[in-house]
């Protein structure tokens, strides 16, 4: 390793632990990181000149000797924009603090047959309009865009809004002249997940909308793939039983399934039939995830949509079957939740920021 790789990691370290710990001591700092004080010493000052880290004051002394000095990481001192294009018929942006706490909020509506020079017009816009509101420091953008994305932000296929092979991250720089970061939806959410969310460190999250698509960390990473495509299940087929079609022109995928849609016109068709329809759905999925679970050795799918016809019998459907389809007393204790986060796309993109440019996650 250089030197100046090792400073960075050790940055890292600090910033890392300051943010998940809170307030603690120079010395505090040195005996939970394991570096020495005098790195410390010099580290802290760099994101004091930085505006990172504060100093709150200093700590009633429980001893003899000078009393320590309390830092943490200044929540409120940058601001982060976060931006979700991952909506039917708009966007939507926020301005965060470092803690993803929502300060500002402004949407686009575009029509659905939007081109895709006029998605990219309403997204500057959007961003321009939370620049302007922003009243600290802007840390980065962040951007939670659907379809295929590669890591250098450039999105590969997002046919809804018309873009293939658009180098969104570097348009938006050069805008912009701040840091950006462009990933797939899902992938920003999961991060919001595992680190606003409390999730373990090997996590599917699936987002249920119009579409499907899953974000996906395994050993505290998360997981992109070769094809820069993991987590896009939605179009795998769900059994060999025909089923209802799907956009993409097949038959019986988990989207045609379980997108949100499907399930709310079949249940209006037939309000009586509500606990079937949602339990089918659930089961469908469940199908889905046991290859994959079995696979990863997950410990826990969070699922990101409407509560209403997620909650109880599709949930409760998807987790029978889940633990039907694997191996018995293995993976039992794998848990199907629903996430407890608002505006997870939101929060993941000031994840996505807080990482690139603090090395926190």
């Amino acid at each position: 390793m250089l030197p100046e790789q090792a400073r960075s990691h050790n940055r890292s370290l600090v910033l890392q632990t300051l943010y998940h710990r809170g307030e603690m001591s120079r010395a505090d700092l040195s005996r939970e990181t394991g570096l020495t004080r005098v790195t410390i010493s010099d580290l802290v000052g760099e994101c004091i000149a930085d505006g990172i880290v504060r100093e709150i004051g200093v700590r009633e002394a429980a001893g003899p000797g000078k009393p320590p000095i309390v830092i943490d990481i200044d929540r409120d001192g940058h601001q982060i924009i976060g931006v979700d294009i991952s909506g039917t018929d708009r966007f939507e942006g926020a301005v965060l603090n470092l803690d993803g706490e929502i300060l500002h909020r402004r949407t686009v509506a575009f029509p659905a047959d939007v081109l895709a020079d006029q998605a990219y017009a309403a997204v500057t816009e959007l961003v321009r309009e939370l620049i302007a509101d922003a009243d600290r420091p802007v840390l980065g953008i962040g951007v939670g865009s659907p379809g295929i994305v590669r890591p250098d932000g450039t999105v590969l296929s997002a046919p809804n809004l018309h873009w293939s092979d658009l180098p969104l991250e570097q348009r938006l720089h050069d805008e912009f002249a701040l840091p950006v970061l462009v990933r797939n939806d899902a992938n920003a959410a999961v991060l919001a997940e595992y680190t606003f969310g409390g999730a373990r460190s090997d996590l599917m999250l699936i987002r249920i909308g119009r579409g499907v698509g899953a974000g996906l960390i395994a050993g505290g990473r998360a997981v992109i793939g070769g094809r820069f495509a993991a987590g896009e299940i939605g179009h795998v087929v769900t059994g060999t039983d025909d089923g209802p079609p799907c956009a993409c022109g097949r038959r019986g995928c988990l989207e045609a399934w379980v997108s949100a849609p499907h399930l709310q016109s079949t249940i209006d068709a037939d309000p009586s039939r509500r606990p079937d329809v949602l339990a089918h759905a659930g089961a469908r999925l469940g199908i889905a995830l046991a290859p994959i679970v079995a696979a990863l050795d997950l410990s826990q799918v969070v699922l990101a949509g409407s509560p209403e016809l997620l909650e109880g019998d599709f949930v409760d459907a998807a987790t029978r079957t889940l633990h039907e389809r694997t191996l018995d007393g293995v993976f039992a204790d794998v848990v199907i939740r629903l996430t407890r986060q608002e505006d997870i796309v939101l929060r993941g993109a000031a994840v996505m920021v807080l990482s690139a440019q603090l090395g926190v996650s």
